[in-house]
């Protein structure tokens, strides 16, 4: 055999190939991946809780309970919201089947009106059925409350994972003189998702409060649903202010008007662009590790593999596959320089 080491351009090919069989094997196993992944960052978030239990002497069973308490009600809250608002909505909806109808009449007036007529327009136009957008919206609505019967999967693993968490952080710090690599960049991983997930939440709150007083003033219905959705949508960068945006400004469309539709679009950017653009990257820093550009490819890539969960877990996800491929080995500095846009020796 020779001993000449593999091309480059074959190692790259070989390795492109294997993560788009990796990627689409996991995707077709997305309804378990998902929700493995969002216990295990939960239970990532809540590992300082019981650290402090831990160093307080607590017995093995509160150390367990607690976390696991903790993230239980505030998913069983979040759920409960969402569940009660969504029910609210999909009732309310009917009722703009006529407001609806208005719109498209009023915007084919315009068309007309303006010259920019034709037979394949008013044909567009036509195609417009209010029955049909608000399947649209009901189906939506049915796929938030489809999260309900993945909620018994994510409990149970939660469970499994904040018994184990004790035994495998034992196991980790047993393992930092053998591979210390390893166990620094699962350790870093850690401290990145929590501190991501601080941050991103902290200024989710006051996004999603700003956006329910505001929505409020402008007699927007269900305030609550869409500031707890601009919470969500907090998680998934880039483009999850529009996607919170679009609900509440296509119902204020329908309730007041383009008036009112074009209120809440300024509200929105006004407190949001403000928040998530100038003030909270400022308190992120550097922390996530991630490119502007690397962070659009791991939205793309992860909402691909795992749909909308995959979205909101972009950036653990790319978190977690860095540190287990990238961090963990000590000849690939410069590829971590390249991730994290940051010159080697600050990554």
């Amino acid at each position: 055999m020779s001993d000449q080491p593999m091309p480059r351009t074959l190692a790259i090919l070989l390795g492109m190939a294997c993560a788009v069989v990796t990627l689409f094997g996991v995707r077709e196993v997305a309804s378990i991946v998902g929700p493995v992944v969002l216990a295990l960052v939960l239970v990532v978030a809540v590992a300082p809780v019981r650290d402090w239990l831990r160093d307080h002497k607590t017995p093995g069973w509160v150390q367990v309970t607690v976390p696991f308490l903790i993230v239980l009600l505030v998913l069983l809250a979040m759920v409960g919201v969402l569940t009660i608002s969504a029910t609210e909505l999909a009732s309310l909806l009917p009722a703009y089947t006529n407001q609806f109808q208005r719109l498209v009449n009023n915007a084919e007036h315009f068309a007309t009106t303006h010259g920019i007529s034709n037979a394949q327009l008013n044909k567009l136009i036509q195609s417009f059925d209010p029955a049909k957008v608000i399947g649209i919206l009901q189906s939506l609505l049915s796929s938030v409350l489809d999260v309900l019967s993945g909620l018994f999967l994510i409990v149970v693993l939660l469970l499994a994972m904040c018994l184990d968490a004790p035994v495998t952080a034992k196991i980790l710090s047993s393992e930092r003189e053998d591979k210390p690599h390893l166990v620094t960049a699962l350790a870093t991983f850690a401290h990145k998702t929590r501190r991501y997930l601080i941050v991103s939440t902290i200024f989710g709150l006051i996004c999603a409060v700003l956006d329910v007083a505001a929505l409020s003033i402008l007699g927007v219905p269900l305030p609550l649903l869409w500031g707890v959705l601009a919470l969500i949508t907090n998680y998934i960068p880039n483009v999850g202010f529009v996607l919170g945006l679009i609900p509440p400004a296509m119902l204020a469309l329908l309730n007041g008007g383009v008036k009112q539709m074009l209120l809440v679009i300024a509200a929105y950017c006004v407190i949001n662009v403000v928040i998530q653009s100038f003030i909270q990257p400022k308190f992120l820093g550097d922390a996530v590790g991630l490119s502007t550009t690397m962070t659009f490819v791991s939205l793309v890539v992860w909402a691909f593999v795992l749909g909308p969960l995959g979205a909101l877990l972009a950036i653990p996800l790319s978190l977690l596959t860095r540190a287990l491929l990238v961090d963990s080995d000590p000849n690939a500095r410069w590829a971590a320089a390249l991730i994290s846009g940051t010159p080697p020796g600050r990554t």
